[in-house]
């Protein structure tokens, strides 16, 4: 995500490296090169100008501190333009028992899946959602939902042969009163594009039911299109949210930087994934860190603690500490990595791996790499030396693979294992005390750009 927009202000901050002290001259070709690539990134041309402004007053004269360079001066002075533009602090939802939520887009936005993510993540809240279909055009859109619900366990309710929207959301409020359920979240219908009828529709939706939140689902891919749809959508029903998706792939990022700026409509989640678990509460913060190639460090280990096991984790250490480590320990390293989202999810978040790229690519070898290590038997699994030039050619074929995939992974495996065992030693604990106390506190944008 936004991976263009990152590299390209990377390039544009190295005219300023070498220099003693910022100025309009050696700032020109800086600002130039910024500028086209805000609007590369199809951000709205008037946020771009007025950005640049922002920044540029902020720059000129500049003292540079003792622990800065001119470039992290102008990084610091972008990154917090950033976190002003995308809307500061973080926006969650209103803190109500029965919450309600309305959920509006058009079609392809991926509303129907937002809400069964937003469902997830008030769950993690405690709270109990229930999912009603309002969307009676579509039947499809309603067996998508109860599929999704069915799923992941959580209460629905739907009407398919009544053609009254609000009958069917009032009916889910009793319905949602019996069953004890705390959060109610309405999928509406979409449409292809905004017309009267749509927005008819969801204005006496909207009377009958009282929603605390109304959030809006926009594709990110559609750029400045997904901003004049917000604004519309705005004008007619005050909304109180919006909900970015799709930013986990080709899209260019524009509308994340301009949304706030022209809608003034807070984005208060962004999309990450196709995985019911890959919705986040929208930190600006943290997209500025990540616009600017500096990673998420502290959104991947909210993540982390929310989906390892701490036990787990423990044993796991210990192992490696033993270099005990085998095949079964890494089909649960695996199967924990998967908890956290995709391996293209994960490494936007890591510092400085923005020229890094994850594709079908990479995800297919992880793939591989399993069915490598399902195709061994338990014994082999747990005796990693038990693999012989039979055994090698036997996994092959199980796994559907080439043998040299699976020499290529045991060879792996094998140095892997003797790096830990260098690690038992005095040099090895030394270096883990090392790495423990460079790990220790929270970490901040500060770490990163002063590194």
């Amino acid at each position: 995500m936004l991976e263009t927009l990152t590299n390209r202000l990377e390039n544009a901050l190295r005219n300023v490296r070498g220099v003693a002290k910022l100025s309009e001259k050696n700032m020109a070709d800086t600002f130039k090169d910024v500028r086209a690539a805000l609007l590369t990134a199809d951000v709205h041309f008037r946020v771009a100008r007025e950005f640049i402004d922002r920044v540029s007053a902020e720059c000129i004269g500049q003292k540079v501190t003792q622990s800065l360079t001119p470039d992290q001066m102008l990084i610091k002075i972008i990154h917090d333009e950033l976190v002003r533009l995308l809307g500061e602090g973080s926006n969650d939802l209103v803190e109500k028992r029965p919450l309600k939520i309305m959920m509006i887009g058009l079609h392809g936005s991926g509303k129907t899946t937002s809400s069964v993510k937003l469902a997830r993540y008030l769950q993690k809240k405690k709270y109990t959602p229930l999912l009603v279909a309002c969307d009676l055009y579509r039947p499809a859109a309603i067996e998508q939902l109860e599929t999704l619900a069915r799923n992941e366990d959580f209460h629905f309710f739907a009407e398919p042969s009544s053609k009254d929207v609000s009958k069917v959301a009032t009916n889910g409020i009793t319905f949602a009163k019996k069953n004890k359920t705390d959060a109610i979240i309405f999928d509406t219908a979409g449409r292809l594009q905004i017309d009267e009828e749509l927005l008819e529709e969801i204005k006496l939706l909207k009377s009958r039911i009282v929603p605390d939140e109304i959030l809006l689902v926009a594709d990110s891919a559609l750029g400045q299109e997904a901003v004049n749809i917000s604004k519309e959508f705005h004008e007619s029903l005050n909304l109180t949210g919006i909900i970015l998706t799709k930013l986990d792939g080709d899209a260019r990022g524009g509308a994340a930087l301009s949304m706030k700026a022209i809608t003034n409509i807070p984005i208060k989640f962004i999309g990450t994934g196709e995985k019911v678990n890959e919705l986040e509460l929208f930190h600006p913060d943290r997209m500025a860190s990540r616009i600017l190639g500096m990673g998420d460090v502290i959104t991947l280990v909210e993540k982390a603690q929310e989906t390892i096991n701490e036990e787990e984790a423990s044993r796991m250490a210990e192992k490696m500490r033993k270099a005990d480590f085998n095949y079964e320990d890494m089909l649960t390293q695996f199967k924990q990595l998967k908890k956290m989202g995709s391996l293209g999810s994960i490494v936007d978040m890591l510092p400085g791996m923005n020229n890094f790229t994850v594709g079908d690519k990479e995800e297919d070898q992880l793939k591989h790499t399993e069915a490598i290590i399902f195709s061994m038997t338990r014994r082999e699994r747990q005796n990693p030396n038990l693999l012989n030039g039979r055994r090698r050619m036997r996994i092959a074929k199980g796994s559907g693979v080439e043998i040299r995939e699976v020499n290529a992974l045991i060879k792996q495996f094998t140095m892997m294992r003797k790096m830990m065992k260098k690690m038992k030693g005095a040099k090895g604990k030394k270096m883990l005390k090392k790495m423990q106390s460079m790990g220790e506190g929270t970490p901040g944008i500060g770490d990163n750009y002063l590194g």
